[in-house]
């Protein structure tokens, strides 16, 4: 009797998730005839009983689509449910998944998808997770499909906001995603010639950031900033656009950028103005990086269902794709460290960082 494995996405959508659905999808069928099951709406569908098919024809066409053609959910832990009855229904989550007749789940998500798949492992269900982030944090793998596309999004962003600003003589501020960990601001902000560079693991010190722009004010006219959303002053506290009750992260974090315009402008000639970038930098067409990335991950996915390898995690390290325990991925991030080899290109470059 063939495989029947479920495919489910959770968390936020990014670039990258269909090739994923994709890669698994084609994988399984020519490489063990299994019939591949697609679950809606990420853990919730399990709770709701929401499935859909999957094979050659579902997936023809959608290498190069952004979001996900199974949808998401990032508020659907059957561990803590929130909804109608609500609390752990994971027992009825399991049993719906026994009902389907399903030998396992490839799971692709984040830190908290990775935890909750982690979970279902230990209740009785297989899980073979693919790490999906656009912040880059996830533990134990070096590069996350969906970064690279949001890292060209704020890329080109600054390339069009260096235009005004130089136009205005002006200091134009971008800021990115980026709660904890601040891959896109560095990555990006490198990509885009960012003058200041703002991360969430650096406090830093407004007063150096006015002196950085007062002397690009006296020589180049103007000053590009790329913040991330998590970025904050020596002794100030996160930039909290709203709390959310009930999320496994209730903080939402955004305006940081418009805090340090007010607080920069003042202390400056020139104008200040501040982009916020949001979720534009997970919307649209993966790069081709990622595609391929993406690609590769749902395949070694695959190849991990058919040996029976259950209980990992997709990786890539270097350049080689590999995995790890489920167990060993949540519970953490991966912050920039300060002696990262792009952290030194970019001071030794003169850029302001923090």
């Amino acid at each position: 009797m063939s495989l029947h494995i479920g495919i489910l996405t959770g968390g936020g959508d990014c670039p990258g998730l269909n090739a994923v659905i994709r890669a698994v999808t084609l994988a399984l069928i020519h490489g063990c005839g299994a019939r591949v099951t697609g679950i809606r709406r990420g853990f919730l569908g399990l709770i709701t009983r929401e499935v859909q098919p999957l094979d050659e024809a579902a997936v023809a066409g959608i290498l190069a689509q952004g979001g996900t053609i199974l949808g998401t959910h990032n508020r659907a832990d059957p561990f803590h449910y929130f909804g109608a009855g609500g609390g752990d229904v994971s027992a009825g989550a399991l049993a719906y998944a026994a009902e389907l007749g399903l030998d396992g789940l490839v799971v692709i998500g984040g830190d908290g998808t990775m935890n909750i798949a982690d979970r279902i492992m230990q209740a009785g269900l297989p899980v073979v997770g693919v790490p999906k982030t656009i912040d880059n944090d996830l533990r134990h793998t070096d590069r996350s499909f969906g970064f690279d596309s949001a890292v060209a999004v704020v890329a080109e962003a600054l390339d069009r906001l260096e235009t005004t600003a130089r136009s205005h003589g002006r200091v134009m501020i971008a800021e990115t995603m980026g709660r904890y960990a601040g891959w896109i601001a560095l990555e990006g902000g490198m990509a885009g010639a960012a003058d200041v560079i703002l991360l969430p693991e650096q406090p830093f010190d407004l007063a150096a950031v006015a002196e950085r722009c007062r002397a690009r004010e006296a020589r180049e006219g103007y000053t590009l900033v790329c913040v991330a959303e998590g970025a904050h002053a020596a002794g100030a506290d996160l930039t909290v656009a709203q709390t959310v009750a009930g999320s496994p992260d209730p903080l939402r974090l955004g305006g940081v950028g418009g805090v340090l315009a007010r607080q920069l402008q003042p202390l400056l000639h020139s104008e200040v103005r501040a982009t916020l970038l949001g979720h534009v930098q997970r919307g649209g067409s993966p790069t081709p990086f990622d595609r391929v990335l993406a690609t590769r991950f749902g395949w070694h996915a695959a190849q991990l269902v058919q040996q029976g390898r259950w209980g990992r995690m997709v990786t890539l390290q270097g350049a080689e794709i590999s995995s790890v325990p489920l167990a060993e991925v949540s519970g953490g991030n991966r912050p920039v460290p300060p002696d990262h080899p792009l952290v030194a290109a970019a001071l030794g470059l003169g850029t302001c960082l923090g």
